[in-house]
C-alpha cells in the first residue's frame, strides 16, 4: 500500500485538513504497514488492516492533539481495528498472563546460562541471523508479535507500548519475556540444525529443574 493509493480512498476534506493529514500521518505510513503484517502475517490482510487503519484515523483527525505522537497514535487505532476484525473472525487469541517477576528474573538467568553453555554467544555472532529471527517472530502469537514489533522493533518504552495496547505495563513485560524465551528456543533450534554442538534446549532445561 502506498501514500497515493491510499489517498485516491479518501473523501476530500479542507485543504488545510487533507495537508496536515499528509505530513503527520502519511508519513508513518511504513511504520504503521508494518505494524500491521505484525499482527496479521498476511500480506493482504495487513494491506487491508494498514488501509482502515488510515481511513479512520483521517475522519478523527479532528481528535487528534497537536504536538501528539502520531505514530502511536496510529498504532493504537491500527490495534483497535485488528481486534475488531479478529473478533469479528473469531480468531482471537486469549492467552493468561501474570507479571511474576520471580520468573521473569529466573527464567532470564537459566537463558543466558543455556546460552553460555552451548556456544551460542559466539555462534550469532558468525551468522546472519535475519532471516531465523523474522522466521520466529511470524510463529508467535498475535499479541507477543505485537509486543516484540513495538518493544524490540520500533523502540518503544515499556509504557508506551503499555499505551498503544492498553494494557497494563506488567503485561507488557510478560509478554515480552515470554516471547524472548519462545525466540531464544527457536534460534537454539536453529544452531541445532546449524550444527553447533549440543545446544540444550532451554524447555528441556526447565522441565528437568
Amino acid at each position: 500500500m502506498t501514500a497515493d493509493s491510499f489517498s485516491d480512498g479518501l473523501v476530500p476534506g479542507s485543504p488545510e485538513r487533507d495537508a496536515a493529514f499528509e505530513r503527520e500521518a502519511l508519513a508513518c505510513l511504513p511504520h504503521v504497514a508494518r505494524f500491521a503484517q505484525s499482527l496479521t502475517r498476511n500480506a493482504s490482510e495487513a494491506d487491508d488492516l494498514t488501509q482502515e487503519t488510515f481511513l479512520l484515523a483521517y475522519r478523527g483527525y479532528a481528535t487528534f492533539q497537536p504536538g501528539g505522537d502520531v505514530k502511536r497514535w496510529l498504532f493504537s487505532i491500527c490495534h483497535h481495528a485488528w481486534l475488531r476484525i479478529s473478533q469479528r473472525q473469531q480468531r482471537m487469541v486469549l492467552t493468561a498472563e501474570g507479571d511474576d517477576a520471580e520468573l521473569e528474573t529466573m527464567g532470564a538467568v537459566m537463558g543466558h546460562v543455556a546460552a553460555q553453555r552451548s556456544g551460542i554467544d559466539r555462534f550469532v555472532t558468525s551468522i546472519d541471523l535475519g532471516p531465523a529471527i523474522r522466521e520466529a517472530v511470524s510463529q508467535l502469537e498475535p499479541n507477543y508479535r505485537a509486543v516484540v514489533q513495538l518493544v524490540d522493533v520500533d523502540g518503544y518504552a515499556y509504557d508506551e507500548a503499555a499505551a498503544v495496547l492498553e494494557i497494563p505495563v506488567g503485561t507488557v513485560r510478560s509478554r515480552l519475556f515470554r516471547a524472548r524465551r519462545l525466540l531464544q528456543e527457536a534460534l537454539l533450534e536453529f544452531a541445532r540444525d546449524a550444527g553447533v554442538a549440543r545446544v540444550p534446549s532451554i524447555s528441556r532445561q526447565d522441565q528437568s529443574s
